[in-house]
């Protein structure tokens, strides 16, 4: 054997890698096509869009559940990043803040994710992988209340909701996605107890027309152009 010639552990790297980058590229236009189509989207489009064949996302996937169980294992990972910073939160009202900021912009940027644990609820009702996080959040309840910060009668599954409530809205698109900080910050105003200060809300509401576009997807004046575009025809 010449010295130009690939030993087998040459060989071996560009092939891990090539599978590597086809399982990211799956990862992400599962991602994609679900947050369109739920987590029935077609597992061809989804090959075809990663440029690679259906076989291999079967290699990967073995069944639709289990490319669920693997968005949801990165979800779940990319989420417990947080529980550092919220340990490091000044006060329990503070980690409180960060928890559902963070969690709100999660939902919105990976519009999959509503769709994904639904699913799991389905699938794998009993897994409790989320428990330790939850522990965490309602410990900072108790904290909160304690300390006379946020509604006695408030409690982590209300955190849950609100946030979920808020993240949908980058399941909308549009005009919606760009306002879930406004949103969020109107949702703790509500949680905070009467007497705490209220700071500004960021951003600005959404105008009347924008409102309707954002909901209806055209504006009336796009609408008709794009019917005189298509009687052109």
């Amino acid at each position: 054997m010449t010295s130009s010639e690939p030993t087998p552990q040459d060989g071996a790297q560009p092939r891990r890698r090539d599978a590597r980058q086809n399982r990211e590229r799956l990862i992400v236009e599962a991602r994609a096509l679900i947050a369109q189509n739920g987590v029935d989207a077609s597992l061809e489009e989804i090959a075809r869009r990663a440029d690679v064949g259906v076989a291999t996302l079967y290699r990967n996937f073995p069944t639709r559940d289990d490319l669920v169980r693997a968005l949801y294992d990165i979800a779940l990972a990319e989420l417990a990043t947080v529980r550092d910073e919220i340990a490091a939160a000044p006060t329990a009202w503070a980690g409180i803040e960060l928890y559902m900021e963070r969690a709100a912009e999660w939902l919105v940027a990976d519009p999959a994710l509503p769709h994904i644990l639904k699913r799991m609820e389905v699938i794998d009702p009993g897994s409790g992988k989320g428990t330790e996080f939850q522990a965490v959040i309602a410990g900072l309840v108790a904290r909160a209340k304690k300390d006379g910060a946020l509604r006695a009668d408030v409690d982590a599954v209300d955190l849950a909701v609100l946030v979920t409530m808020v993240g949908s809205l980058g399941t909308h698109g549009g005009g919606h996605t760009g306002q879930w900080r406004r949103q969020l910050a109107i949702v703790l105003d509500g949680l905070r107890l009467p007497a705490t200060d209220r700071p500004r809300l960021p951003g600005r509401p959404l105008a009347a027309r924008e409102f309707q576009a954002a909901v209806h997807g055209l504006t009336r004046r796009a609408k008709r152009a794009a019917s005189g575009a298509g009687s052109g025809r």
